[in-house]
């Protein structure tokens, strides 16, 4: 004991020891504190999602004791069978993947286009016209929903509406989301086109230039060079639209598009049809089962994600929108 208490004095005795071992100590708590932080903040996000998780593979036992905390004492995948049937969650998620995956390519097409011109391009009004971006990333949706609804609802350009359903306007339909993308006013395509101009102007103009040495014309470099170079702030629009697609129910009610095309707004009535076609009127058992199907619906999602995690990573930090 005596001996490592001299040795301990020696060090302290040493400045640079004492320093390099102040340093060793304050990095400790530095990565300590952070952690603390970073598992608080885990739990806050993560701790929701877990409870639904745990209550979907509860039984109705588990779901009146007290004791059961985070482990069920009688798990049972009840809730995911009976959520799966009434839901149709197959046909219903296929349908939903379709619509929200058309959507997002074209988002990525015009917003991508978009973004190049304001990034590489010289036109007349082209500040105000951003500005007009920047407000389309500023200003709530639900300002703008009474004129989009009005619009949609006497749409009839040549009588296209009428020979599509029968009837003016477009109410009931995808085709509203659809127009609505296709000229760069879909569901955020403000900040895509934002996301677009920042990493276009941040490749450098040379790749351009040996281009048009080569011969390559406006759209081949465009094409083949430039939205190739882009692919992180491809991957990052394209997980910001799936997601933002995926859960939109604003624009699904406003334009009254069916719950069998988009799943997140036929979640919200499965208490109600499991009430009447299987008569489970507890609503303490209820909220078991909406917690399976809420699982099921994220469940696509989260697998992308976790796919595209790396790529989708990089293309933020490329894209100047941290923080």
């Amino acid at each position: 004991m005596t001996e490592y208490i001299a040795r301990f004095k020696k060090i302290m005795n040493d400045p640079d020891q004492r320093k390099s071992i102040m340093t060793d100590v304050k990095n400790f708590l530095i990565k300590v504190f952070g952690m603390l932080i970073l598992i608080g903040v885990s739990y806050v996000i993560l701790s929701p999602i877990i409870g639904m998780i745990v209550n979907s593979i509860s039984s109705d036992k588990d779901a009146y004791n007290p004791m059961v905390y985070i482990l069920p004492q009688y798990p049972t995948l009840e809730r995911y069978t009976l959520a799966i049937e009434r839901l149709e969650y197959f046909t219903t998620i296929g349908k939903n993947l379709l619509y929200v995956i058309t959507l997002m390519l074209l988002q990525i097409f015009i917003c991508s286009m978009v973004g190049y011109g304001f990034a590489r391009f010289n036109f007349p009004l082209k500040k105000l016209l951003f500005g007009c971006v920047v407000v389309m990333i500023v200003i709530p949706s639900h300002t703008i929903m009474l004129p989009l609804y009005m619009t949609f609802k006497q749409f009839d350009l040549f009588g296209i509406a009428t020979a599509l359903t029968g009837s003016p306007g477009l109410m009931g339909t995808t085709i509203p989301m659809y127009i609505l993308t296709v000229l760069g006013t879909g569901v955020r395509s403000g900040l895509y086109i934002y996301i677009f101009n920042q990493f276009f102007r941040g490749l450098p103009k040379e790749i351009e230039e040996a281009a048009l040495v080569d011969g390559a014309g406006v759209w081949y470099t465009y094409f083949r060079i430039m939205l190739v170079n882009a692919m992180p702030s491809v991957i990052t629009v394209a997980v910001f639209s799936m997601v933002w697609q995926f859960n939109d129910t604003f624009y699904a009610k406003l334009f009254l598009i069916s719950e069998e095309v988009v799943i997140s707004k036929k979640i919200e009535s499965l208490a109600t049809v499991l009430a009447t076609i299987d008569k489970i009127l507890n609503v303490t058992i209820q909220e078991l089962y909406v917690d399976a199907g809420v699982i099921l619906v994220v469940l696509p999602i989260l697998i992308v994600y976790l796919w595209l995690q790396k790529y989708f990573i990089e293309g933020v930090e490329r894209s100047g929108i941290v923080g």
